[in-house]
């Protein structure tokens, strides 16, 4: 059903792909949006090794989570910011693309989990996470994509 990579000696091993999902604080979600055209938004995420989601959070209504509702198939890109061998101009980026289905989480135990996690991403301030999660997280929607078929690649810019 998923296509093989192409350019296939540049293939990351999955665990590669995993790291990159890992390490990265953003990436694109698209999704089948209005009209059937494409809707690509950029989006933060925690990656949970525990169980391979990946996990989201959102405003509880508008064009996303009506895509969502429509068609539960996305694709989620996200890549790395690259870096150069020495002596070298261009650029060496990974990117990781996971093909899946998305869902809303309604636990809210699960959401607390899955905020708590997405601000110690960014941050390691406890007074910011406690406030977070008493005034945003009641209206946040989170959402968990599970992964369905996961590739990576290396690219050289040259």
């Amino acid at each position: 059903m998923f296509r093989k990579m192409r350019r296939f000696k540049q293939q990351l091993e999955e665990e590669e792909c995993r790291e990159v999902l890992r390490q990265q604080n953003r990436g694109v979600l698209s999704l089948l949006g209005d009209g059937g055209y494409p809707y690509g938004i950029p989006m933060n995420h925690w990656y949970s090794e525990e169980d391979g989601t990946i996990y989201f959070h959102s405003a509880k209504e508008g064009h996303k989570l009506d895509a969502i509702k429509a068609c539960d198939k996305v694709s989620f890109c996200v890549y790395d910011e690259g870096w150069r061998k020495p002596g070298e101009w261009a650029l060496n980026i990974r990117s990781v693309v996971v093909f899946g289905r998305i869902s809303l989480v309604t636990d809210e135990a699960k959401a607390r989990e899955i905020g708590t996690a997405l601000v110690r991403k960014f941050t390691d301030d406890e007074a910011y996470l406690e406030k977070e999660l008493k005034h945003a997280l009641p209206r946040v929607q989170c959402l968990a994509l599970v992964p369905e078929h996961i590739t990576g690649k290396l690219v050289n810019e040259s």
